[in-house]
C-alpha cells in the first residue's frame, strides 16, 4: 500500500513545486552520493539518502507543510528540492534548498526560492526565516544574498560542519 501525502502546488514562471514522489528517489540519491552533496552533509550512502529522502515525507505528514520537489513545467522530473522546513534540533524555520547540478546555474533556484518563501509567509503564517549554508557552498551563498538576506551571527546552527545563518527578509519587505 502506498500513501500519498497532501501537499499543494506551487506554479512559477518556468516551475512546478510539488509534494515528493517515489518516483523522486534516484534523481535524489544521485545528489546525495556526488560530491555535490558535500555541501549539506554527504555524500551519502544509498541506505542514508533514503533515510534523508523519506524524512521529506515525514515533515509533511507531521507538519503539514515541507520541501517541494522542483520540477520544470512540462516535465515531472525532479531537479531538486526547496522550501520551509523546521526540523528537530534547527533554532528557527528555516527555507532550504538544494537544486540538482544540471538544473544549476539557470536562476531557477531563486525563483522556487521566492515562490517557497512567500508560501512560507503568506501560507504558514511565518514572520522570519532563516537560511542555513555551508560556508564553502559560494553558490548557495550568492543565492541567499539575491534572496536579500543578510547574515545573522546570533542563530546557532546545529552541524558539525562549519555554517553560516542568513536572515531572510520578513514578509513586508520580501512582497
Amino acid at each position: 500500500m502506498r500513501i500519498e501525502i497532501d501537499c499543494p502546488e506551487i506554479e512559477t514562471d518556468r516551475l512546478i513545486l510539488r509534494g515528493p514522489k517515489a518516483a523522486d528517489w534516484e534523481a535524489h540519491a544521485a545528489f546525495a552520493g556526488s560530491e555535490r552533496a558535500r555541501y549539506v552533509g554527504g555524500p551519502f550512502s544509498r541506505r542514508d539518502a533514503w533515510r534523508g529522502f523519506a524524512s521529506r515525507w515525514g515533515h509533511w505528514a507531521l507538519n503539514g507543510y515541507g520541501m517541494f520537489t522542483v520540477t520544470r513545467k512540462g516535465s515531472d522530473e525532479a531537479i531538486g528540492v526547496i522550501g520551509p522546513h523546521f526540523p528537530e534540533g534547527w533554532a528557527e524555520p528555516e527555507l532550504g534548498w538544494i537544486l540538482y547540478p544540471k538544473a544549476e546555474g539557470q536562476g531557477l533556484a531563486r525563483e522556487a526560492a521566492l515562490a517557497c518563501r512567500r508560501f512560507a509567509y503568506d501560507t504558514l503564517g511565518w514572520t522570519t526565516a532563516i537560511s542555513y549554508v555551508d560556508v564553502r557552498n559560494d553558490r548557495s551563498r550568492a543565492l541567499a544574498e539575491r534572496l536579500g538576506c543578510r547574515l545573522d551571527p546570533s542563530v546557532p546552527y546545529p552541524f558539525d560542519e562549519d555554517c553560516v545563518v542568513y536572515r531572510h527578509p520578513g514578509p513586508e519587505a520580501a512582497a
